[in-house]
């Protein structure tokens, strides 16, 4: 094997990416299979499922490691069973990817709806890190694998946006809990981390940043490019590096409780 491939070939090994599907989510499991994983993508939606997997229709090689399942990662049996039945037909998963999560728009404080914020809580943060961690941490704890975690945190995670409450709140509670949970594992040989990606223009936050009927930034979109470095929102093809890297123990078998920002610059803004 060449030095790149000893670095970073994932080859025998098998990874799960929860929310595996979505834009993030398709760009993260497609890297997976490309550096040689056997990739176990959940999606609550079947459809979603099978859009992804048409990817490689005409790619039979990739097509052989690739499962799809349907989970709902808010539920601790659906992740039980799923774990169950990636583990047989591939081999114990070592790799998790936490990648459910969302927001439904923008409001002020007091037009909050109660149970619209617990919603979004329990997608980002019960669905998204929670449950499938403490599945996974459990199992691998019993069995002695060292595995790596990856959740999602966001620019959220370090600084509130305005009008996203729930997700802020979310968003903020999972890069504290990479943080607690990278502690807690560690003696297990457990890595926790995280990618924390800036502004990519997807179907949860186009309307928020472009203007559908002229093509122009909004006002928030304005923002967010002018304190972005780069000047540019990212392309979500820009993340795969960073999941290979996280992924692979020899690359990154000493780092546990980071997250790592993908966003141009943005935090590093200043005047």
């Amino acid at each position: 094997m060449s030095y790149l491939e000893d670095i970073f070939s994932l080859e025998g090994q098998t990874a799960i990416v929860s929310g595996g599907a979505g834009a993030i989510g398709t760009v993260m499991s497609d890297a997976l299979l490309q550096a040689g994983a056997n990739v176990v993508v959940w999606s609550r939606t079947r459809a979603s499922l099978d859009t992804f997997a048409q990817r490689y229709s005409d790619r039979p090689e990739l097509l052989d490691k690739l499962l799809i399942t349907e989970v709902d990662t808010s539920d601790e049996r659906s992740v039980e069973q799923a774990l169950d039945e990636a583990a047989r037909h591939f081999t114990m998963p070592e790799i998790l990817i936490n990648g459910v999560g969302g927001n439904r728009g923008k409001k002020s404080f007091v037009d909050i709806e109660v149970e619209e914020f617990k919603d979004i809580l329990d997608l980002n943060l019960i669905a998204g890190l929670v449950v499938p961690t403490k599945v996974f941490a459990r199992r691998w704890i019993d069995a002695s694998v060292k595995g790596s975690i990856i959740n999602l945190t966001s620019m959220t995670s370090y600084n509130p946006l305005s009008g996203v409450w729930a997700y802020n709140a979310a968003k903020s509670a999972t890069l504290n809990l990479t943080m607690g949970a990278a502690n807690e594992f560690a003696k297990h040989g457990i890595r926790v981390n995280a990618i924390a990606p800036g502004f990519f223009l997807g179907k949860q936050n186009k309307a928020l940043l472009i203007d559908e009927k002229t093509g122009d930034y909004t006002e928030r979109g304005k923002a967010v490019i002018d304190r972005t470095p780069f000047k540019r929102f990212g392309e979500v093809s820009e993340l795969a590096g960073a999941t290979v890297f996280l992924a692979s123990k020899e690359a990154s078998g000493f780092m546990t409780g980071v997250s790592i920002p993908i966003d141009g610059g943005y935090l590093v803004h200043n005047i």
